[in-house]
């Protein structure tokens, strides 16, 4: 039996994880047509079936599964073989994939993305912006982003600044149609935009004043998962909408957005840097963990107007 080239590997690893041709091709930049070559020549080679695949699904097999537990960790090695060659250069370099929400990518990212690949040519940025919980050993990301109360307790974890403070908000438009909600309660009189995550589940419009905390179940015409698509939706006077007030600073200060019962929020957690406990970090993650310390620092120096 001749042994199996690093591509395969790859290849049949990528497809597994994510049981789709298309999705595998994605990450590896390769075409599903190259792919269903590779695996077509792999079971050929072996001599066995490794994957179930249908027009709309694909699954391991037994000796699929066998052979995925066997490539993990092999792969796992040769990445941690090459990752302590990086040690040595003057600069790391390499892919460093990370997975964020899209708050996330626009808040956190975004503002400091340009200084980073500047202080670092050789690394290239591999961003996966998505509202999914994702499981970044699973799926191979070297760290993920999200809110504090989402990261599992056996992740490392960096703060990214302060936490955030949702803010409800309407159009000054919609306000002149409608009167101002004085209270939470007052919200079920009125078309509320509502949140969706990724797990299907609603997000919920809780408040907090004098220590009691209350939640209030609105109703209204729409439902999105997207952050961006609520913002518009209460720009052109749709309704009311909860978001985070990060993401909507500029179109507070420029009044085409007003905040709404501010004595009433809560703070909720903010964002946080996450990756596997490791012996040995990557030298690419740990330039871009020292590097949001560095950031951290600066903001934490600057006047309001340096920090953006």
């Amino acid at each position: 039996m001749r042994r199996l080239e690093l591509a395969e590997m790859n290849a049949f690893v990528a497809i597994a994880e994510r049981s789709s041709f298309a999705k595998a091709a994605m990450h590896l930049g390769a075409s599903r047509s190259s792919l269903s070559e590779t695996i077509r020549a792999l079971e050929e080679k072996l001599g066995v079936r490794l994957l179930n695949r249908t027009t709309r699904s694909v699954a391991l097999t037994e000796v699929g599964e066998r052979l995925l537990a066997q490539l993990r960790p092999v792969l796992d090695n040769l990445d941690a073989a090459l990752e302590s060659v990086n040690v040595f250069r003057d600069k790391p370099a390499g892919v460093l994939r990370l997975t964020m929400p899209r708050p996330a990518a626009k808040t956190v990212i975004a503002p400091m993305l340009a200084r980073f690949l500047a202080a670092y040519p050789a690394i290239t940025l591999d961003i996966a912006v998505d509202s999914a919980l994702t499981d970044i050993v699973r799926d191979r990301f070297d760290a993920g982003i999200r809110p504090g109360h989402r990261v599992e307790q056996d992740m490392v974890a960096l703060r990214l600044g302060e936490d955030a403070r949702p803010t409800v908000i309407a159009s000054p438009d919609y306000l002149a149609r409608h009167p101002a909600p004085k209270t939470p309660d007052k919200l079920q009189s009125h078309n509320c935009i509502r949140m969706r995550f990724a797990s299907g589940a609603l997000a919920r419009w809780i408040f907090e004043r004098r220590g009691k905390s209350i939640e209030v179940m609105v109703k209204g015409s729409l439902i999105t998962t997207d952050g961006d698509l609520a913002v518009r939706a209460a720009l052109d006077g749709l309704g009311i909408a909860r978001v985070p007030r990060s993401s909507i600073a500029e179109l507070l200060c420029e009044g085409r957005l007003v905040p709404l019962l501010e004595d009433w929020m809560p703070r909720s957690v903010g964002f946080f840097l996450y990756y596997p406990s490791r012996r040995q970090m990557p030298a690419t993650l740990q330039a871009f963990v020292e590097f949001l310390k560095k950031e951290a620092r600066r903001k934490a120096s600057a006047s309001p107007r340096e920090r953006a």
